[in-house]
């Protein structure tokens, strides 16, 4: 890619968006109003708005390497605050992608440096589904099995934290789990029952 040219798609953008709505960038500097917060991973081939179909200002993004929701991350911590507390978000949406490049690190055994604890993270899930994921003897299978893990071991990360509990009780807000099939392009909407993946651990992290 000529990096140069970006300022020229630039343009070419900001007079198309002003072609059909002569007051767009007007209203775009008026705030947002989001109702769903988006938390996916960096990948390049994966962007939030586009596989949606949703506009600027109708989603709250937060990326990182595998869609992790780490409890010590204060970035991803500030992010769910935000989001919660002060955009009043209704919607929380963990989306993971099959043939993602950091679950799949983390299921081989190599010192990727300054990764390492991050990726442990998703050892963790591994090491968690263990006699599950080892029960499937397919590799590929087993490795989007874990991309599926991994969505709903953050999802339950999210729920862990105050200000979601708060919102899950006032405002009933929902957590979603999903995972974008890169093959396909179809979005799949993981189903997961939270109240059966929470009953065995909410006695300690219940907050309220």
């Amino acid at each position: 890619m000529d990096i140069s040219k970006i300022f020229k798609n630039n343009e070419e953008w900001v007079q198309k968006k002003l072609n059909v709505q002569p007051d767009y960038f007007n209203n775009l500097s008026k705030g947002q109003t989001p109702d769903i917060l988006y938390i996916g991973c960096s990948d390049s081939r994966v962007t939030a708005e586009e596989l949606m179909g949703v506009a600027p200002g109708e989603v709250f993004v937060l990326r990182n390497i595998a869609n992790m929701v780490p409890n010590t991350d204060l970035g991803v911590m500030s992010v769910i605050n935000y989001a919660v507390m002060h955009l009043k978000v209704n919607h929380i949406v963990v989306c993971g992608h099959y043939y993602c490049g950091g679950v799949q690190a983390a299921m081989k055994s190599a010192d990727l440096g300054i990764l390492n604890p991050w990726l442990r993270n998703i050892r963790d899930v591994y090491r968690t589904h263990r006699d599950e994921l080892n029960a499937i003897t397919d590799e590929e299978a087993r490795y989007k099995r874990l991309v599926e893990l991994n969505v709903e071991e953050q999802c339950i990360n999210v729920i862990k934290t105050a200000e979601v509990q708060k919102a899950r009780t006032e405002r009933n807000l929902t957590v979603h789990g999903w995972v974008f099939d890169i093959h396909s392009g179809k979005l799949i909407d993981l189903e997961i029952d939270f109240i059966k993946a929470l009953e065995n651990i909410m006695e300690i992290y219940r907050l309220d």
